[in-house]
């Protein structure tokens, strides 16, 4: 499946929180990640994250989708992290 993840958490969780997301999808920019995943990676993913930031006060959104052509991404100014090397 073809994921894109957008977190907001807390300053003192972000570090940890970038490091297990770099660990599974490519960083695209600031908070948001995009890649595709087994769901086996996803669950590990999700666990991993779990860990790290709190629930009450942090956010993780996974936008899900079948494949990385189901839908059509557009930049507007710089691409801060080119994802053409994705299969």
């Amino acid at each position: 499946m073809y994921i894109v993840l957008v977190y907001d958490v807390e300053q003192k969780r972000v570090a940890k929180a970038l490091k297990v997301c770099r660990g599974y999808l490519n960083w695209i920019q600031n908070s948001v990640f995009e890649g595709e995943l087994t769901d086996g990676q996803y669950k590990e993913l999700q666990q991993k994250l779990r860990k790290v930031i709190s629930i009450k006060k942090d956010s993780v959104l996974f936008f899900k989708m079948n494949s990385e052509t189901a839908f059509a991404k557009e930049i507007m100014g710089i691409e801060k992290a080119p994802t053409s090397n994705m299969i």
